[in-house]
C-alpha cells in the first residue's frame, strides 16, 4: 500500500548529480524504456519557481542540517505560461517526499509577491490559508527565484517519473518571478541532476536504466544551490 500520513501519499525519491555525458546516456536509455512527459515541448520544459523562506533561513537551514521532517513552499509555472500557476508545498519525512498543490491566478501570485496577502486568510483553498498562516507566524516571504530546464520521462508501473534537470539559474535578489525582465544568472557551478521518483516499488527496468558507475543518490537542493549568492 502507498505510504501515507493523514491522507497524504509519500513517494520515494533519488537525486543524483551527473555529468553531461551521463545525461546523454540516461536520455537514450529512457527513450528506449519510458515515455516523454506529455507536457514537454521538444522533449523538455523550462521551470520557474519562487521559493519562500524567513529571515532566519528556516527552510535553507533545515535542508543543510538534514532535518528529518521539513517542508518548503514555492510558486511555480512552466514554459513562461502564466495562465497555469501553482502554489506547492513539498514535505519530507524519513526520506520520503510529498507534494501538495493549489492553483493560483497570475493576479493572486503577483499579490503574494507584492505582500498583499490579507485575502489569503479566508481563501477556500487550504494550502493558500496555510501559507498565509506561516507567512504571519513564521515570517515566510518570497526569497529566491529558481529557473532550470527539465527533460521528463514517465513509466506507468510504480508511477515512476525520471527527470534530467540542468541549466540551474538564480534570480539573486529579484523575487518578482512574473516579471519577464527579472533576469536570472547561473547558480555557480551547478551540476546536472537526475531525479527518480516512484510510489511503492521501482521496476527493475528503470532501476537498471538509471544506474551509473560511481554515482550515488545525495541530498542536492536547487533552492540551496541558488542561495549561494545570498
Amino acid at each position: 500500500m502507498p505510504i501515507t500520513d493523514q491522507g497524504r501519499k509519500f513517494r520515494h525519491e533519488w537525486k543524483i548529480e551527473i555529468t553531461p555525458s551521463d545525461r546523454i546516456a540516461i536520455r537514450q536509455r529512457m527513450m528506449a524504456v519510458a515515455k516523454p512527459d506529455k507536457h514537454a515541448v521538444g522533449g523538455k520544459y523550462l521551470i520557474r519557481s519562487l521559493y519562500f523562506d524567513n529571515a532566519a533561513d528556516k527552510a535553507l537551514r533545515e535542508k543543510i542540517d538534514g532535518v528529518n521532517m521539513r517542508e518548503k513552499f514555492r510558486i511555480r509555472y512552466y514554459n513562461g505560461d502564466k495562465s497555469v500557476i501553482h502554489l506547492e508545498k513539498k514535505s519530507k519525512i524519513n526520506g520520503l517526499c510529498n507534494k501538495l498543490s493549489a492553483p493560483l491566478t497570475a493576479g493572486e501570485a503577483q499579490s503574494i509577491v507584492d505582500g498583499r496577502i490579507e485575502w489569503m486568510a479566508a481563501d477556500e483553498r487550504g494550502l493558500v490559508r496555510e501559507l498565509y498562516a506561516k507567512m504571519r507566524s513564521q515570517g515566510l516571504r518570497p526569497r529566491t527565484i529558481v529557473d532550470y530546464d527539465r527533460e521528463p520521462f514517465v513509466f506507468g508501473p510504480g508511477n515512476v517519473r525520471v527527470t534530467l534537470d540542468y541549466n540551474i539559474r538564480t534570480g539573486l535578489n529579484c523575487t518578482d518571478f512574473l516579471d519577464v525582465n527579472c533576469a536570472t544568472v547561473p547558480a555557480g557551478d551547478a551540476p546536472i541532476i537526475l531525479e527518480v521518483k516512484w510510489d511503492e516499488y521501482l521496476p527493475d527496468i528503470i532501476r537498471d536504466a538509471v544506474q551509473l558507475p560511481g554515482r550515488r543518490a545525495n541530498a542536492f537542493s536547487k533552492y540551496a544551490q541558488c542561495r549561494i549568492y545570498g
